[in-house]
């Protein structure tokens, strides 16, 4: 009988948590994976999507040897002629026409630390054009800079010491489940939870008042929010000492009444008034806020709106309050020498990626290296991205399995899954650091990306510039934490905290800006898209816990996606009826499904299918830039029914 080896690593996918996981090994595969019950944020359990992984590492369609395109088809070839190949046409084409027509896109597919080793060696090559902005996190992060001047978090348990918790936004069964225990503690401690989201998810069972406001309305409460407490004597007394532009702030607050807030954001005016006297009377509160609200054009200042009700409610810099939004995954480690959009020669903006490419002139792009990212199913507006690949002469992709983006490769190399990976991770949903080990080994050619980017190097004529294993690259970025006992062998133990991160954020409400105060919103954000009578709907492609992105942890069934729609806006669709769900540039075959729990406005599906299935909702979606910080306005795009 075989006993089965225990083995641990790091969940490296584009997840809040990060979680430690336990796998368990017989003769050398993966058999079973199960989170760390010692580590404090795992606590022994894993998402739906991590547990049943197994099923996309043994699938039949993993890469497992470096493929040329020859005669339209993706042929096997060995390692010396795929990096001899890649080599040639990276540097003719530099020759050519410059460094600037070559794109290195790298994104969130693995959220290792030594992924950032592939921008360093094509700076050095370079420096190449790159891409700006985030169609993520960017909107949300950029509000947190213009408030604060820094985007993080107070420690996770902090919430601990909550009477008040926000879940705004934030599905967090799906997109973050170890919260989930936190919540609940702080819950048994006599917190209260208020949950607002357009769509009534399962977090709805844990909260005491939760609202469902219309999509894109989120600033109209916070701003009935903070009118209530400035008339009723709920505000910060130290406001102003704090806070730049409290008096425009407050003349925001006061522009509409709360009646008026609430026909704007579709909230019951009893509802909001309950909403405003428990943040005013329940301190500390805390409010979580969830990345969909940046996905909008007016998604920067509906989080700076947020932003600004806890700094008026005095609730920033205090244990057990905040405003969260995200936590500073890469803080802890030492990246300095990558020098970013500083030494580019120009960068794309991701949220109108494939548009911006097909525009780029002096040089045009002529060839895209893509790190782990499928841009093709993941952007907006997918067919103008497939076009501005197919365009490209030469594209090459690092990646596991096939996809969207991989289907116009010419060249494909294949890396490591989470299991056999061998990186360093913080989180963007606490503040533990971790490291992934190789718990089983690679099927076939398939090779670490360290290895990979140095057998490039090597060709390339920058092996002198590029650290030759992984072990040094973790020296490299561990140099920081190192004087604090942090070392890669005793990350491969035991997760660590961030030595850096403090447990309550800005405490005492030290701000890092140039004269320590914080900034409060100066303008308000643009009223939410206005209802089209031709295409009723919006559309909502959120994440499910069926995959992660365009990872899914099961095969497809080859039906057509389903999208769920409340009965009052089905529009004469029965529920399981096939239907043309339309945009003003696509249209996808779905499966209609009846749903209560979906506002009214929305037409709501998962996010992360490909073009390839059939399921790629990014084919409806327009490039449009949000207000600030280079994200993209997902949920904005107004959709239709169509009958087939």
């Amino acid at each position: 009988m075989t006993t089965a080896e225990t083995r641990r690593t790091t969940c490296n996918r584009d997840c809040p948590d990060a979680c430690t996981i336990l796998v368990s090994v017989e003769n050398e595969k993966a058999v079973r994976l199960q989170g760390d019950p010692a580590d404090p944020v795992t606590r022994g359990f894993l998402c739906e999507r991590t547990a049943r992984f197994l099923d996309r590492q043994y699938a039949a369609d993993r890469f497992t040897t470096p493929l040329l395109r020859v005669n339209g088809k993706l042929t096997p070839i060995d390692w010396d002629r795929a990096l001899d190949v890649a080599a040639q046409r990276l540097l003719r084409i530099r020759d050519e026409s410059g460094p600037a027509a070559i794109l290195h896109y790298r994104s969130g597919g693995s959220l290792g630390i030594l992924k950032n080793a592939s921008d360093h060696l094509f700076e050095q090559f370079g420096p190449v054009t790159i891409k700006r902005g985030d169609v993520c996190s960017g909107a949300g992060e950029e509000a947190n800079h213009r408030d604060f001047a820094l985007s993080d978090s107070s420690d996770l348990f902090d919430l601990l010491h909550s009477r008040l918790i926000v879940v705004w936004g934030k599905n967090v069964h799906t997109s973050g489940p170890h919260l989930l225990p936190v919540l609940n503690e702080a819950k048994r401690r006599g917190a209260v939870i208020v949950g607002i989201d357009p769509i009534r998810t399962r977090v709805a069972g844990l909260c005491d008042l939760f609202l469902q406001p219309r999509p894109g309305a989120d600033a109209a409460i916070a701003f009935a929010v903070a009118r209530r407490l400035m008339e009723e004597g709920g505000v910060d007394p130290e406001l102003s000492r704090h806070c730049h532009g409290v008096e425009r702030f407050r003349e925001i607050a006061f522009a509409r009444t709360l009646a008026q807030r609430a026909a704007e954001s579709d909230v019951p005016p009893d509802d909001l008034r309950r909403f405003a006297d428990l943040y005013a009377t329940r301190k500390p509160g805390a409010i979580l806020v969830g990345w969909g609200l940046g996905r909008r054009r007016n998604g920067s200042a509906t989080i700076r709106a947020l932003d600004a009700l806890a700094l008026v409610g005095g609730n920033v810099g205090v244990p057990g309050g905040g405003a969260s939004y995200y936590f500073a995954r890469r803080a802890a480690f030492d990246l300095s020498f990558i020098r970013g959009e500083a030494a580019a020669p120009r960068a794309l903006l991701e949220p109108r990626l494939g548009a911006e490419i097909l525009a780029a002139s002096d040089p045009p792009i002529r060839a895209i290296w893509v790190t782990a990212g499928n841009p093709v199913s993941m952007l907006p507006d997918s067919a103008t991205v497939r076009r501005a690949f197919e365009k490209s002469e030469w594209n090459v992709v690092v990646d596991t399995h096939p996809t969207d983006t991989t289907d116009v490769a010419h060249l494909v190399l294949p890396c490591l899954t989470l299991l056999e990976d061998d990186d360093l991770l913080g989180a963007y949903g606490n503040h533990w650091l971790r490291a992934s080990q190789p718990a089983v080994a690679p099927p076939g050619e398939a090779r670490h990306e360290i290895a990979i980017l140095r057998g490039l190097a090597e060709r390339l004529g920058l092996a002198d510039r590029f650290p030759a294993t992984v072990a040094e690259w973790k020296r490299r970025v561990l140099a920081r934490l190192e004087p604090h006992g942090i070392t890669a062998e005793s990350l491969a133990e035991r997760p660590a905290r961030n030595p850096f991160a403090p447990p309550v954020l800005f405490a005492d409400r030290r701000f890092p800006t140039a004269d320590g105060r914080a900034s409060l919103l100066e303008k308000a954000p643009a009223a939410a898209p206005a209802r089209d009578p031709e295409f009723p709907l919006f559309l909502f492609a959120g994440s499910t816990p069926k995959g992660q992105s365009s990872q899914w942890c099961e095969p497809l069934d080859g039906a057509p996606p389903e999208v769920r729609i409340h009965p009052e806006s089905a529009n004469g669709f029965a529920n399981g009826a096939l239907a043309w769900l339309e945009s003003r540039i696509g249209r996808l075959q779905v499966t209609v499904r009846h749903d209560a729990s979906v506002h009214r406005e929305i037409a709501a599906m998962a996010k992360g299918g490909m073009v390839r299935d059939g399921r790629c909702a990014n084919l409806l979606v327009r490039a449009v830039e949000s207000d600030a910080g280079g994200g993209a306005a997902y949920y904005d795009e107004p959709v239709r029914l169509v009958r087939i």
